[in-house]
């Protein structure tokens, strides 16, 4: 059966310019938080210089503005998923560490999370093992994007995350776990809209691919098993079996000349150019 969406999911051309600045924003806050992600420095560190970074650009952290939560950035650290929260844990050498932040401006918002391995040269295998876990996530996310350039609906995008996934952890001879209960979203004048973006194959089609539609996608990748609880804090999400997990995501924007990452000055480009996709700015 197919599903109806309703037409205001997709932004107007003006609407779509009015999201470059809080993406880019939310790129500034995470490149002030890189680094920072290193032994010795506390994930409360890292969510001030992201909010300075936000601040001085004229943003507000639109995190702070989810009831209940008090910071900038969620700081999620090995076996922890998403949403954990920062505070005086100190980096250790090996640590996983994904850093998810978002910005608004003018009333339009922007999402994006990095994953990043602290060095830990006693345990050369311990950190190749996740910097190749991070790879992998990253490279899902890019081949999730590429695909959301030429997919007429956007189920083809979850496809395009699991398969990628799926044939990366073939040529290491791993299977890496999909996160199914957290997913990514829609994004405009709220940092979560419609429609929920999977990334995992679904048979709904979901909402057609057309110019104005603009999604928040992230993957969220695990070593080994997929289940998950919520910690006593009531928002770190948790592998159960103390796995380690790897966050990546980007804001993107469909538009009539084509497809552009809100997060990233190059639109992309970097990131595109091994599945060869050119973004094309918002005119």
């Amino acid at each position: 059966m197919r599903m109806g969406f309703r037409e205001n999911i997709y932004k107007t051309p003006d609407e779509l310019r009015r999201m470059i600045e809080p993406g880019l924003i939310t790129e500034a806050a995470l490149a002030a938080a890189r680094p920072l992600i290193r032994a010795g420095v506390s994930t409360l560190e890292i969510d001030a210089a992201a909010e300075k970074a936000i601040v001085d650009r004229g943003g507000e952290p639109n995190f702070k503005l989810v009831p209940g939560y008090r910071h900038t950035v969620c700081a999620s650290v090995n076996d922890e998923v998403v949403h954990g929260i920062p505070g005086g844990r100190v980096l250790q050498p090996g640590d996983i560490v994904s850093i998810d932040a978002g910005a608004q401006y003018q009333e339009w918002n922007g999402d994006s999370a990095i994953t990043v391995v602290v060095p830990d040269p006693s345990r050369p295998e311990l950190v190749a093992e996740r910097e190749t876990l991070s790879r992998i996530t990253e490279g899902s996310l890019w081949a999730g994007i590429a695909r959301l350039a030429r997919a007429k609906h956007l189920n083809e995008v979850g496809d395009a995350i699991q398969g990628y996934i799926e044939l990366e952890g073939q040529k290491v001879g791993h299977r890496y776990g999909i996160l199914t209960d957290y997913i990514g979203h829609g994004i405009g004048r709220s940092m979560h809209e419609a429609p929920p973006v999977f990334n995992y194959r679904v048979k709904q089609k979901g909402p057609e691919v057309k110019p104005g539609l603009v999604v928040a996608i992230e993957p969220m990748v695990v070593m080994n098993k997929i289940d998950t609880y919520v910690g006593d804090d009531d928002w770190t999400v948790i592998t159960e079996d103390g796995g380690a997990s790897s966050h990546w995501e980007h804001s993107v924007a469909a538009h009539k000349d084509g497809i552009w990452v809100l997060t990233a000055t190059d639109g992309g480009a970097a990131g595109l150019a091994p599945f060869g996709v050119v973004p094309t700015p918002i005119a």
